[in-house]
Formats: C-alpha cells, structure tokens, sequence
C-alpha cells in the first residue's frame, strides 16, 4: 500500500485547511484510515481515523473542529479553527487486521506534510 498526502502549509490562527491522502495498491486490505501528527519534541499522536464500518475516532483536542471523511482508499481531514498548538507534521497511516496482535495495526504510513498555523 502506497499512500500520498496533499495540503497543509501556512495558515493564520481561526482558519481553515484541508488534508487529503490517496492509497493505491492492495487497498482491499485496509480495515482503517487515519492522521497522526508529530509536533517538534512531542511523540506522534492520534487525530483522526476511519474505520471501514464508517465509525470515527478523534484525539481529544481536535474533537469539534476536525472532521475525517472518505473511504478506505481516499481519506481527507478537514481542519477548522485551527491553532498555534496544531503546528506539526501530519502523516496519513492505512492499517491491517493483524492476527498475531488480534487489531488494526496501522502499517503502512505517508510521507508527512507540514502544518503551520501562525498566531
């Protein structure tokens, strides 16, 4: 599975943007899409993901102004209100049922897009 991220940049504090990431290759495979982020110093952490039943998950401190969407081939994250504290790397994951660990596991993983959000 080979995913590729779109968007992100610079953006003022209150505004918008949209993340967009594709996958190709076995994407029958995938059982959830999500966005991760890494910000300077801290560990990755969850934003988003989108199982393939449709449910949702978001990280605590985007709930309400995150939004995921898409499908198990195309997944994009729509960001409002965005805040100085949401500046970070942004890396779309696609995972796989994992028998050994009995969960998804995300394996495979975008090569990152930056966000900047200026106060």
């Amino acid at each position: 599975v080979h995913l590729v991220e779109s968007g992100g940049g610079l953006v003022q504090a209150g505004g918008s943007l949209r993340l967009s990431c594709a996958a190709s290759g076995s994407v029958f495979s995938i059982k959830s899409m999500g966005w991760f982020r890494q910000a300077p110093g801290k560990e990755r952490e969850l934003v988003a993901r989108l199982s393939d039943g449709g449910g949702t998950k978001y990280g605590d401190s985007v709930k309400g102004r995150f939004t995921i969407s898409g499908d198990n081939a195309d997944v994009d994250l729509h960001m409002n209100n965005l805040q100085p504290e949401d500046t970070a790397i942004y890396y779309c994951a696609a995972g796989e049922w994992d028998g050994d660990y009995g969960r998804v596991l995300y394996k495979y993983w975008g090569q990152g897009t930056q966000v900047t959000v200026s106060s």
